[in-house]
């Protein structure tokens, strides 16, 4: 899982007051402060780091293997991985994920769909908390 491998390095960024049109393609990690209208997508084949912070917004498109989220981005939102939605978090878009945590004030306007390992999507095991007594 993700949370063993030592997360990469944050080699690029978007700065705020930054605006960028057009998708962007990354490899290792990169910070957004500022705005993008385009898709955000992460090189395959080499673990990944997108951080859209608590000012940044995305309008478009975000796939990463893990991907952390406090600003605003409308589209669909792809974790291989891990995805981490922190308090201020706003995503208009579907979310596909492999591992989800969601603070407290984190919103999703769209529909949840976990992915096992092999890539395909999986229906999450659902236990009421009546019967963990």
């Amino acid at each position: 899982m993700f949370g063993k491998t030592k997360q990469p390095p944050i080699k690029s960024l978007i700065a705020q007051g930054t605006r960028i049109q057009g998708d962007l393609q990354f490899a290792d990690g990169l910070r957004i402060d500022g705005e993008v209208g385009g898709n955000i997508r992460a090189v395959d084949g080499q673990s990944s780091l997108l951080i859209v912070s608590e000012v940044a917004s995305v309008t478009g498109s975000v796939e990463a293997d893990h991907v952390i989220i406090n600003g605003h981005v409308k589209g669909p939102v792809l974790a291989r991985e891990l995805l981490e939605l922190q308090p201020k978090a706003h995503i208009e878009g579907d979310v596909t994920y492999r591992s989800i945590e969601m603070h407290q004030g984190a919103r999703i306007s769209g529909q949840l769909r976990p992915v096992a390992a092999d890539g395909s999507v999986e229906m999450p095991t659902l236990k009421l908390a009546a019967n963990n007594r």
